[in-house]
C-alpha cells in the first residue's frame, strides 16, 4: 500500500499595495528605521536567546521557529568544501601518525619522518595524485591512483590561504580542490561558534546545534553527485574546523548529539538568521512561515530596531540612469508588522528616469540590514493604500519561477525547488535540486547546472566578474558552455574540472 502525503503549502505572503512617498531632503540624505538582521526565514537567532531567556529549552524553540518538523537522528560525514583553499593542492604539516591512502581505499602509507619535511602535499598528475614533501624544494614520494587524502588520528593541521588551520578528520585532494571530510556531530562543532555566540543561554546555543546540523544533512542530501555535500562559507554554512571550535558550543552539539529536525521524513531545511524583527517571513516550505515572533524583542537585541541613512549622492551613483535623485516611492510590502512589513518593491523617482526594484535588490544594493525599512525616523507611520481588511492583491510569478514553469518546473533539467529566492549583486537568484535559476533585469533568468554551475559557482557565481548568465549551458563539441554577462565559461564534458573562460572585449 501506497500512502500519500498530504502537505499543506505555508501561508502565502499577504503582499500589500502602498503608496509611500519619501521626497530627498535639502540635505540629500535619507534617514532610514528598520527592523531585523537577514531573511527572516525560520529561527532568529536572536530570537532564539529571547525565547530561552524566558525559559524554553531547544526543542521547544525549534518548535516554535520550524512548526510541524519532528525531531529525529542523522549520523554519517560531511564532505565540506574548503573554499579559502585555492592553490590546486593540499598541505598538511608534519605531525605523528600522518598517513596518506587513495581515496576509499583500506590500504594506507604512514610518511616517514626522517626526510626533513616543513610540509606535506597531495597534487594531481594527470589521472594519479603525487605525495610531495618540502625539503629545500618538492620531493615526490608516492604516487597514488586517482583522488587521495592525508589522515591521523589527532588534528590535521592545513595550510589554507596562506595561514594554518586545524581540522578533524580528512583532507582530501579532489576535483583540484580540498574537501575535509568530518563526522557529522565533528563538523557541527566548527560551526555553531561562527554562527552564534556561544556565551548565549545554553538552550539557544542548543537550538543552533540542530538546525545547524539539519541544514548540513538537508544539504548533503540535495547534491548526492557532487564531490562535496557543503562548503564553509554563508554560502552554505560558516565552518572553520577546530580552530573555531569552543567548549560552550562543543557541550551543546554533546547535548544533541545527531539530532535533526525533519518533516514528512526528510531533513527540513532549517534556515536561520540574525534576527527576525518580530516577523518571520515565509521561506517556501510548510515549515518556513510568516508569523508574529514574540523573542526577538528582547533588551539584548540590537538588530531588533536599527537607524542608518543614505545619500542622495550614493543612490545616484548607483542607479545613474536616474539622474538626479528627487523622491523615493515604496510601493508594495508583504502585509506583516509595522508599517506593513518587509518592502517587496520601490521605485526612484529621477530626473531622467525611474527605477523600480524589489526591497531585497536595495537592502543588497546598499548593504541593509534586511528589507524590513521605512524612509524617515520618529513615529510616523506610512499610510497604505488598502485598508487591512481588504484582501490582498494576487501576485504574479517572479521572473525566476516564470522561467522555472517554463522550462518545465519540477522535472526540468534543474529539478525541483530546494529554497526560496535570495538576492545576489542585485539580482535574484533560486537553488533547485540539480541547478541554480538566476535572474538580473536586462540579463533576465536563466538556468545554470552540471559542470557548468560548479565552475561558476567556485568563481564566485552571480558576484564575480563574470556576472549574470544569459544563456544555459548548451554543448559545443566536447564541451558545454553558457555565456554570461562579461564572458562565456565552457567546461569539458568529463574528466577533470577546468573551466575555460573568454572574456567579452
Amino acid at each position: 500500500m501506497v500512502a500519500t502525503l498530504l502537505v499543506a503549502a505555508p501561508p502565502a505572503e499577504a503582499s500589500r499595495t502602498v503608496s509611500e512617498v519619501y521626497p530627498v531632503p535639502a540635505t540629500g540624505r535619507l534617514a532610514l528605521t528598520g527592523h531585523g538582521f537577514g531573511h527572516g526565514h525560520g529561527m532568529s537567532q536572536y530570537g532564539a536567546q529571547g525565547a530561552a531567556l524566558q525559559g524554553l529549552g531547544y526543542s521547544q524553540i525549534l518548535a516554535f521557529y520550524y512548526p510541524g518538523t519532528v525531531l529525529g537522528n542523522a549520523a554519517g560525514s560531511m564532505r565540506v568544501l574548503i573554499t579559502a583553499d585555492t592553490d590546486n593542492d593540499v598541505r598538511v604539516l608534519p605531525a605523528a601518525g600522518l598517513a596518506v591512502r587513495q581515496a576509499g581505499s583500506a590500504t594506507s602509507y604512514t610518511v616517514p619522518t626522517n626526510v626533513g619535511a616543513t610540509t606535506w602535499r597531495l597534487v594531481r598528475s594527470g589521472a594519479n595524485t603525487v605525495v610531495q614533501y618540502a625539503n629545500s624544494g618538492w620531493h615526490a614520494w608516492r604516487t597514488l591512483a586517482g583522488d587521495a587524502e592525508f589522515f591521523r588520528s589527532g588534528a590535521l593541521t592545513a595550510r589554507v590561504g596562506g595561514t594554518t588551520r586545524d581540522y578533524r578528520g580528512v583532507m582530501r585532494l579532489t576535483n583540484d580542490n580540498t574537501v575535509n571530510i568530518v563526522g557529522l556531530d565533528d563538523y557541527v562543532r566548527g560551526v555553531v561558534p561562527r554562527e552564534m555566540p556561544t556565551s548565549w543561554h545554553a538552550s539557544a546555543v542548543r537550538a543552533q546545534a540542530v538546525a545547524a546540523r539539519t541544514y548540513g544533512v538537508f544539504d548533503r542530501n540535495a547534491h548526492t553527485t557532487r564531490y562535496y555535500d557543503t562548503c564553509d562559507t554563508t554560502q552554505c554554512q560558516v565552518y572553520g574546523g577546530i580552530g573555531d571550535e569552543d567548549s560552550r558550543g562543543n557541550a551543546a552539539v554533546d547535548a544533541t548529539a545527531g539530532k535533526i529536525l525533519r518533516y514528512g521524513g526528510t531533513p527540513a531545511f532549517t534556515q536561520f538568521s540574525s534576527s527576525s524583527g518580530g516577523w518571520l517571513s515565509a521561506g517556501g516550505q510548510p515549515y518556513l512561515v510568516t508569523k508574529s515572533d514574540p523573542y526577538d524583542g528582547h533588551s539584548g537585541n540590537p538588530m531588533h530596531t536599527w537607524t542608518t541613512s543614505l545619500t542622495k549622492g550614493a543612490i545616484q551613483n548607483a542607479y545613474p540612469s536616474l539622474g538626479t535623485l528627487s523622491r523615493v516611492i515604496v510601493t508594495r510590502r508583504n502585509g506583516y508588522g509595522d508599517w506593513y512589513g518587509r518592502v517587496e518593491q520601490l521605485r526612484l523617482d529621477g530626473s531622467k528616469a525611474d527605477v523600480t526594484l524589489s526591497g531585497d535588490a536595495f537592502r543588497s544594493k546598499f548593504g541593509l540590514r534586511s528589507n524590513w525599512f521605512r524612509f524617515g525616523s520618529g513615529s510616523t507611520i506610512p499610510a497604505p493604500t488598502t485598508s487591512p481588511t481588504q484582501p490582498a492583491p494576487s501576485q504574479p510569478l517572479s521572473p525566476i519561477m516564470k522561467r522555472w514553469k517554463a522550462i518545465g518546473g519540477a522535472s526540468s533539467v534543474v529539478g525541483r525547488q530546494r529554497s526560496a529566492e535570495y538576492s545576489v549583486a542585485g539580482g535574484r537568484a533560486k537553488r533547485f535540486a540539480k541547478g541554480r535559476i538566476f535572474y538580473k533585469a536586462g540579463a533576465g533568468a536563466h538556468e545554470v547546472f552540471g559542470r557548468v554551475l560548479t565552475a561558476y559557482v567556485r568563481r564566485g557565481a552571480a558576484t564575480s566578474r563574470l556576472g549574470f548568465p544569459m544563456t544555459r549551458p548548451v554543448r559545443a563539441g566536447n564541451r558545454i558552455k553558457a555565456t554570461f554577462e562579461h564572458g562565456t565559461l565552457s567546461v569539458r564534458k568529463k574528466g577533470r574540472l577546468r573551466a575555460v573562460v573568454t572574456w567579452t572585449p
